[in-house]
C-alpha cells in the first residue's frame, strides 16, 4: 500500500468517526428535545386540569395517585400545596399555581429552542464536512481522456498516473 492510500484511508476513517460522531450528538439532542416535548405536554395538561378545580370546592373529585390510579376525594379548598423544589412546599391559589406552571413551560419552550439551534449547528457542521469530503472525493475521481498527451494535475498516484505511464510506455 502506498503512502498516499494509507493517507486517504486514514482520511475517510477520520471522516467515519466524524459522522459517528454527528449521529451521537444527533440522537442525543433528539432524545432530550423529546423529554423537553414530554415535560410541556405533561405540565401543559396539568395546568388544564387546574381549571377543572375552579369552583369545585366542597365536591367530589378523582385525585390522581399516579400511573392512572385515582382515589376518590372531596375538595375542601382551592387552595394547594406546591412543590417548589428542594423537598420545599408552600400553599398557592390556583391563579398563583397556574403561573408558575406558565413559567415552567416557558423555560421548557427556551430549553427546546436551544436544542433546537444546537441540531441546527450540529447539521451546518455536518454538511460542511459532508461537502468536503465530497470535494476530497471528486478531486480524486475525474476523468480522463486517454490520450497520449494527457497530463495529470493530481500527482497522487492516482489512475490517471496509471495512464501517463501506459502511454509513455507506447
Amino acid at each position: 500500500m502506498t503512502k498516499e492510500n494509507k493517507s486517504e484511508q486514514q482520511k475517510q476513517q477520520e471522516m467515519i468517526m466524524k459522522f459517528q460522531i454527528f449521529e451521537q450528538q444527533i440522537q442525543a439532542i433528539q432524545q432530550q428535545l423529546q423529554a423537553v416535548d414530554q415535560a410541556i405536554m405533561d405540565i401543559t395538561q396539568l395546568n388544564l386540569g387546574l381549571d377543572e378545580l375552579v369552583g369545585k370546592t366542597g365536591q367530589e373529585i378523582l385525585a390522581p395517585l399516579g400511573r392512572g390510579v385515582f382515589a376518590k376525594a372531596k375538595l375542601i379548598s382551592e387552595d394547594l400545596i406546591v412543590d417548589i423544589g428542594g423537598k420545599n412546599f408552600v400553599g398557592k391559589s390556583i391563579p398563583d399555581t397556574k403561573k408558575i406552571i406558565e413559567e415552567q413551560i416557558k423555560k421548557l419552550e427556551n430549553i427546546r429552542e436551544e436544542l433546537n439551534n444546537e441540531m441546527d449547528k450540529i447539521n451546518s457542521e455536518l454538511t460542511r464536512v459532508f461537502m468536503d469530503a465530497q470535494g476530497m472525493n471528486q478531486k480524486h475521481s475525474h476523468e480522463h481522456s486517454h490520450e497520449h498527451n494527457h497530463k495529470c494535475d493530481c500527482g497522487d498516484g492516482c489512475e490517471c498516473e496509471n495512464i501517463k505511464v501506459k502511454n509513455k510506455e507506447k
